[in-house]
This record gives structure tokens, sequence and C-alpha cells, in this order.
């Protein structure tokens, strides 16, 4: 019972981490999106540019900290998880 245990223990950090890191996809398609949108924008009114890119910058910076956050949780479920869970099991 006690390896069965371990292995569910294991296997559900393994499928945790995995979830936790598709958390990258979404950034990347809102930063591509955003950054086509401010070039419409520029290309459209080039005297804009200045503040069309300092906003895009801004939300690039938020949307990737999603991203980051995932990433952060796919290695603690990776490299912390396994640890504590072995410890509650002994």
């Amino acid at each position: 019972m006690d390896i069965l245990a371990k292995g569910i223990a294991l296997a559900g950090c393994a499928i945790g981490a995995g979830l936790a890191l598709i958390a990258g996809v979404g950034p990347g398609i809102g930063e591509g999106n955003a950054v086509a949108k401010a070039l419409e924008a520029i290309g459209r009114q080039p005297e804009c540019k200045g503040e069309v890119t300092s906003t895009m910058i801004l939300g690039c910076a938020l949307a990737e900290t999603t991203g980051i956050y995932g990433f952060v949780t796919g290695l603690l479920l990776i490299f912390v998880a396994p640890g504590m869970f072995m410890g509650h099991l002994k």
C-alpha cells in the first residue's frame, strides 16, 4: 500500500506540473496579438508611436507574469512537492 500511495503522489505531481506549464501558451498568444495590434495602430497613426509602444510593453509585462506563475508552480510541483508528500507518507 505504501508503494501505491507514493506512486499516486508522484503521478499527481507530474500531471499537475504538466498542466501548470501549459500556462505558458496563453501569454505567448496574447503577446503576439498585442504586438500585432500595436503595429497596426502605429501603421495607421505613426504620431502615436510612443504612447502605443509604452502601453503595449506594459501589457506584455503583465501578461508574461501569468506564464511565470505557471512556470514556478510547475517547478515547485516537480522539485518540492514530491519530497513533502513522501515525508507525509512515511
